[in-house]
């Protein structure tokens, strides 16, 4: 297995916020989740509730979410204060007016274009004139996007299928979809459970960011909170990366998932907490301007304008 570092310091430092926040009238946090990511363990350990406790907030909520676009309405509504996702919500969140900002980024989990063990789809050009399945506007919406693009397909020669995950899994194994792009641990268990087929993944096209994303006013009035919240998410991606057996079995009992699956998908994770650096944002921002070359996206937006930017940082 690679080395993998965890970058700490440069996180950190990336979010540094400057100053206290008044935290006195604050006395719930609420969190957006989806279950199996570190978030999950972070509950699982309760160290987030531990460190509010000693800034006054007495409750934190947590909210499930089973992908990242209704988290991503959630975060802009307001209805919870942070939340983490992958690379295509927030693109489709900003170009619809969504007050949230980008505080920290990591690796996304592995992911796949992925179809039966059977089908006569063998290179990524056999996809012409197939049903793809995907959660439109999820990070697999732009894993299609790339992988038909090296497959010198455009998107318009495919028919997208969107489906939740859930939906999709069932799909898949009626055989009513073609093939189907998804993430761990969402795709190790396709390949355990149905063995499932890789057609290409994220190694064929490099890899890809997850983010971590706060509400934007939520952000400008508790910049401490904010700060406190992702040392402690920092601490627990620490221990993650090096204790991944732990952490397979850790998600394995939150998930209900059989631990087969989990080790799998932990083994090929890079697990790490990272800042919001010139090559991240500008990753970010080819993807936006492709969605909105593509129509996917109504209006083209500028990813750096929803980069938080505290003051004092």
């Amino acid at each position: 297995m690679t080395t993998r570092r965890f970058l700490l310091g440069a996180a950190l430092g990336a979010v540094a916020f400057a100053g206290t926040a008044a935290a006195q009238d604050l006395r719930e946090f609420r969190i957006g989740y989806q279950k199996g990511g570190i978030f999950s363990v972070v509950k699982q350990q309760k160290t987030i509730e531990a460190r509010l406790k000693t800034l006054g907030i007495d409750t934190v909520k947590w909210i499930e979410f089973q992908y990242g676009p209704p988290l991503m309405e959630a975060l802009g509504l307001g209805a919870i204060d942070i939340g983490p996702v992958g690379d295509t919500p927030p693109l489709f969140a900003q170009a619809a007016g969504a007050n949230v900002v980008y505080i920290a980024s990591n690796p996304a989990s592995e992911s796949a274009l992925i179809v039966p063990q059977s089908s006569p789809i063998k290179t990524l050009a056999d996809l012409k004139g197939k049903k793809i399945a995907f959660a439109k506007g999820s990070s697999s919406h732009n894993l299609t996007v790339r992988l038909l693009a090296k497959g010198g397909l455009t998107y318009a020669d495919v028919t997208p299928i969107y489906l939740t995950p859930a939906d999709a899994a069932a799909a898949f194994a009626r055989g009513s979809i073609d093939a189907w792009t998804i993430w761990d641990p969402y795709y190790a268990i396709a390949e355990l459970r149905q063995n499932a087929r890789t057609l290409a993944s994220t190694k064929d096209v490099g890899p890809s960011n997850s983010f971590y994303l706060a509400n934007r006013v939520f952000a400008g009035r508790h910049p401490a909170i904010l700060k406190a919240v992702i040392e402690e998410v920092a601490k627990v991606t620490e221990w993650a990366d090096k204790n991944r057996d732990k952490l397979a079995a850790a998600i394995a009992e939150i998930t209900g998932v059989e631990l087969k699956a989990q080790q799998v998908a932990v083994e090929r994770a890079t697990i790490a907490l990272r800042p919001l650096s010139e090559a991240v944002i500008t990753q970010q921002q080819e993807i936006a301007d492709t969605f909105h070359q593509l129509g996917l996206i109504p209006k083209p937006i500028v990813v750096r304008d929803a980069v938080w930017r505290p003051s004092g940082s």
